[in-house]
């Protein structure tokens, strides 16, 4: 296993990088030291007294024993006082982690960030960058990749894909996989090959969910919050073409023919006739039962339930509006 501190902070507003250090964390801990010696606390579970205790504990882990805490945007001065005499006397073959993702009034406690400072460990701020620093950005990610990224095409890439860091790192990463070492990225290129706007892939989410296939939404929502789509404006997007679904599911209940609504729908042909043959699969009832549950699920979300409860959430209930 790469050398480790015996103390990380990762933490900031962008929460699909953050995801992505924590998986990579957890990946390369178990593959290198068994899941055995990786413990997560998260929710309820890490508290910094539960953390503390975690910490002291003895266990019967050989070699590195790594100790994940997420969820460190909510703790309280109370709970870093509990954790950073701890620090100070961690054992050299311990490395814990924390992780928060930070929004609005919820932010990590300065006083994490000197405790860990104080153990020798590392604070990493992943935070977003400015809408209009995104082409820079772009090209600058692009070198690293080996990519000379024009401006044309850096601004091409961001109109195509959207502001999340994530999502444009992923498709340059494509670009870099389909284009030799060292080429000049034009803006042809990403019109060819980027991949549309999150807001189609959420599409995919919601027709999924009008048709009732609960594998193909399942798999969307798993995609669509991997490449680091906040839950919030995620469901947002679902929830409108949802309504959509209801208007049309509406019209057909009122008598109105299949042929006249499909001609009154605001998209190609057949991405309008695929939408209908969706909502005639379904029912005006249960459309209108799975908007309530979605937007319920949207207040909350923005309410600031917990990562882990939010996600247990989201899974569970697109599982059961599609079954």
């Amino acid at each position: 296993m790469p050398d480790l501190k015996r103390a990380y902070l990762i933490h900031g507003d962008d929460h699909g990088r953050i995801a992505e250090r924590r998986a990579n964390l957890k990946t390369l801990a178990e593959r290198e030291g068994g899941a055995g010696g990786v413990e997560v606390l998260e929710g309820d579970a890490a508290t910094g007294e539960t953390v503390a205790g975690a910490l002291c504990a003895m266990t019967f882990a050989l070699g590195r024993r790594v100790v994940i805490v997420d969820g460190v945007e909510r703790w309280k001065d109370a709970d870093v006082a509990a954790v950073a005499p701890v620090l100070e006397q961690l054992d050299d073959a311990v490395t814990v982690a924390f992780f928060g993702r930070e929004e609005g009034r919820a932010k990590v406690p300065a006083g994490l960030a000197k405790a860990v400072e104080r153990a020798g460990g590392d604070v990493r701020a992943e935070q977003t960058v400015k809408p209009w620093e995104l082409p820079k950005w772009v090209q600058a990610r692009g070198r690293e990749l080996g990519l000379d990224v024009t401006p044309a095409a850096s601004k091409t890439l961001v109109r195509i894909v959207g502001e999340r860091q994530q999502r444009l790192l992923r498709e340059l990463e494509k670009l870099s996989l389909a284009l030799p070492s060292g080429a000049t990225v034009e803006a042809e290129h990403v019109e060819e090959l980027a991949a549309s706007s999150a807001e189609r892939r959420a599409w995919t989410l919601a027709d999924a969910l009008i048709a009732r296939d609960a594998a193909a939404a399942a798999r969307a929502y798993v995609d669509l919050r991997a490449q680091g789509e906040r839950l919030t404006g995620l469901l947002f997007v679902v929830l409108r073409r949802l309504r959509d679904a209801v208007a049309v599911a509406a019209r057909l209940d009122a008598g109105e023919s299949p042929a006249t609504v499909r001609r009154s729908l605001r998209m190609p042909p057949k991405a309008a006739e695929r939408f209908l043959a969706d909502v005639q699969q379904s029912d005006l009832e249960r459309l209108r039962g799975a908007v309530c549950a979605l937007a319920d699920l949207e207040l909350a979300s923005r309410r600031g339930g917990g990562v882990v409860a939010e996600e247990t959430h989201a899974v569970t209930l697109i599982d059961a509006l599609a079954s």
